[in-house]
């Protein structure tokens, strides 16, 4: 049944298209109204002058026959946007034919002329927009699919990109405008095809992002962009513009990002400057120069020109201001105006801004939840003071983030039961989503990537976790004999180390360790995120610890600092700081202190610092010719990050690596992922977070 109705349908929308051809002519002397008309509507009729019909009449003709078609498509099953391009393209093209056909008959003119007219005509491209109109509102839906939507974004960019090169490149010759448009208008065409063009350009964007105002504001400014095309005659702009404001209604339902809830406002406030800053600036232009203009100086003389030039109408001089005044202030006002449409524009398509907060029972029970699931290394890590938390419904499992650049750096792996992670993630992606924020996890596990995986996430190996194996560590053999002379002249020389948690720290060894910690840091940021604590004395009572070396004088000569995975049977390494004087093989001994103490208190593992890339980086490791690439360009920036040196550093005491991943959406946002990692580690200057906002 469905194959016979798939074969009649293009009959019967043959039928309903001649059928409306004919009601025009049957109607066209008998109907007279108001407005204005359609030229050579009916080209038979070119002879006899008849061939115009009122806008209204056609309009209401065609979009009772496109009604019909679209109801056609949907018999047929067809989706919004094929039966959107179907209908359009069969309509548009039955009316260049029959009107080309109808054209070369009348005017007795050669073919290539006649169709070339034919193509002009509004009484062909009207139709065509009216049935593909149709077709998008009654169309069959589908559902969303989980991709985001490129061709149509990229189809819009292209398209204001050739309305801002219409706008400035020179014309030659005369269009249809002249003739019938308005005075004025064809002025008006020039001076705002560009401008929409180039919001083209930006709404293409939040297309690509979904969002629903995007949609809104493409389908506005696509219907405009193709009017002001038809203006000078139907040309190629004109039916792209049309076919793509065709298939963004037809695709409606895929834009449903919402907007921030609070952005109405601001955007307000927002206009009114803009609107308030655009006629002070040129109110007091004209005032400055009244005595150049042709009237007095008044409120209502200097609202007009001030809004003529702002619409771009006065482009070319304006003719009330003399001299270079009547030059320059138009193009001055124009782009005054201009770039508070593009900041407003801006606003409006603005992705959720985010601000950290951390309340007071959220950090508890994220605290609680690491100290009960947290059986990972980088879990303690989480309780830094400079991300969010995203709970599940029941706040039995969460994940701690921070949005950079528009990218939610997620850091490690959730944390709960396991069985909630599925839920967690779910959740997570839809609130990101929602917001127009993209999704990256830094410091993911292997034991977590085929849940990544599961929801369409890409993972990317990152570097390794060196992890000091407890029970295995000896200080004797040939290969650990460095770090072994290492203790022994540290122990000779009088230095001395004690263990210490945060809560047997009094007041004077607490300021030495920041002094400290201080004086290593120097000028450069407390770097980290992922795999650091952003203050000494964050964590507290038994979650960290303190290696301390003491110095012959008895003062903290360095130390290392230790978050306690206490569910995991962990220390992880946050930070390891000493005085420039320490003699080398300082850290060294420190570490087989902490494995000292960690063996004597249950403490199976002790996770170092992270190596970036180690598998690259490592001597004796076999690379391809690309990898060796890739390890020259690492090497070249060892003096930024010291990548070589901490591998090295963490190879002496012979640990067991532990794989790290950077999980990101698509792959076309690895770089700004990547920018926005930098910046979250404080590698770049620019992630500083607003306070007391978004909710998790």
């Amino acid at each position: 049944m469905r194959r016979v109705a798939l074969a009649l349908a293009p009959l019967a929308g043959l039928g309903i298209v001649i059928g409306a051809t004919g009601w025009l002519y049957l109607l066209r002397p008998h109907v007279s109204l108001p407005g204005p008309v359609v030229g050579d509507a009916l080209p038979l009729d070119e002879l006899s002058r008849h061939s115009g019909i009122p806008l209204l009449l056609f309009v209401a003709v065609w979009g009772l026959a496109g009604a019909l078609l679209g109801l056609l498509a949907r018999a047929a099953r067809l989706a919004r946007s094929t039966s959107a391009l179907v209908l359009a393209f069969g309509v548009g093209l039955w009316g260049y034919l029959a009107t080309g056909a109808a054209l070369l008959v009348v005017r007795q003119v050669p073919a290539h002329e006649a169709f070339d007219a034919a193509w002009r005509l509004r009484a062909v491209g009207l139709p065509a927009g009216l049935a593909g109109l149709a077709g998008a509102l009654s169309g069959i839906s589908k559902p969303r699919g989980r991709r985001t939507p490129v061709l149509l974004p990229l189809g819009v960019a292209v398209a204001g990109l050739l309305g801002v090169l219409d706008g400035i490149l020179p014309q030659h010759g005369n269009t249809l405008v002249d003739g019938l448009a308005p005075a004025g208008a064809h002025m008006l065409t020039r001076s705002l095809v560009a401008p929409v063009g180039l919001a083209l350009v930006v709404v293409a964007r939040g297309l690509a992002r979904r969002k629903r105002r995007a949609w809104q504001l493409a389908t506005v400014l696509l219907v405009g962009f193709a009017f002001l095309h038809v203006l000078r005659g139907f040309t190629v702009g004109a039916a792209l513009a049309l076919l793509l404001a065709l298939v963004v209604v037809a695709r409606r339902e895929e834009f449903d990002a919402p907007p921030e809830p609070d952005s109405e406002r601001r955007i307000l406030v927002r206009a009114v400057l803009v609107v308030t800053v655009l006629l002070l600036y040129g109110g007091a232009a004209l005032w400055v120069n009244r005595l150049m203009a042709d009237q007095p100086f008044t409120v209502a003389f200097a609202f007009r020109e001030t809004t003529r030039a702002a619409l771009g109408l006065n482009l070319r001089g304006s003719s009330h201001l003399a001299g270079e005044v009547g030059e320059w202030f138009p193009k001055s006002v124009f782009l005054v105006g201009l770039s508070g449409a593009a900041w407003l524009l801006a606003s409006w398509l603005a992705p959720w801004r985010y601000r950290l907060r951390q309340e007071a029972r959220e950090r508890e029970v994220a605290r609680s939840l690491v100290s009960a699931w947290g059986v990972d290394t980088l879990a303690p890590f989480v309780l830094r003071a400079d991300k969010s938390y995203f709970f599940t419904g029941d706040e039995s499992a969460f994940l701690a983030y921070k949005v950079v650049g528009g990218v939610a750096i997620v850091s490690g792996d959730p944390i709960g039961p396991p069985a909630r992670y599925a839920e967690l993630l779910e959740r997570f992606i839809e609130f990101a989503h929602a917001r127009d924020w993209r999704i990256a996890v830094l410091g993911a596990s292997e034991r977590c990537l085929d849940l990544y995986r599961s929801y369409g996430l890409h993972a990317l190996y990152h570097g390794d976790e060196a992890v000091v194996e407890v029970d295995r560590f000896s200080l004797e053999g040939r290969a650990i004999r460095k770090v072994r002379q290492s203790v022994h002249r540290l122990e000779r020389g009088g230095y001395r180390a004690e263990a210490l948690p945060p809560d047997r720290i009094g007041p004077e060894l607490r300021r030495e360790l920041e002094d400290v910690a201080r004086a290593w840091r120097g000028v450069e940021p407390e770097r980290g995120f992922v795999m650091a604590l952003d203050a000494l004395f964050r964590l507290e009572e038994e979650d960290a610890l303190f290696v301390v070396g003491f110095g012959p004088d008895g003062h903290a000569a360095g130390f290392l600092h230790f978050a306690v995975c206490q569910n995991g049977g962990a220390l992880s390494l946050s930070s390891m700081p000493r005085l420039r004087t320490t003699p080398n093989g300082f850290n060294e001994w420190l570490v087989c202190e902490a494995v000292a103490w960690a063996r004597q208190h249950g403490f199976g593992r002790i996770s170092l610092n992270f190596a970036p890339f180690a598998a690259l980086l490592a001597p004796e490791a076999e690379l391809s010719a690309l990898q060796r690439v890739e390890r020259r360009a690492l090497l070249a920036l060892k003096g930024h990050f010291q990548l070589d040196n901490l591998l090295l550093f963490n190879r002496k005491f012979g640990p067991s690596w532990q794989r790290r991943f950077v999980v990101y959406e698509r792959r076309r946002d690895l770089p700004r992922v990547g920018i926005a990692a930098l910046a979250a580690e404080a590698y770049l200057p620019f992630a500083a977070p607003e306070r007391d906002a978004e909710a998790g």
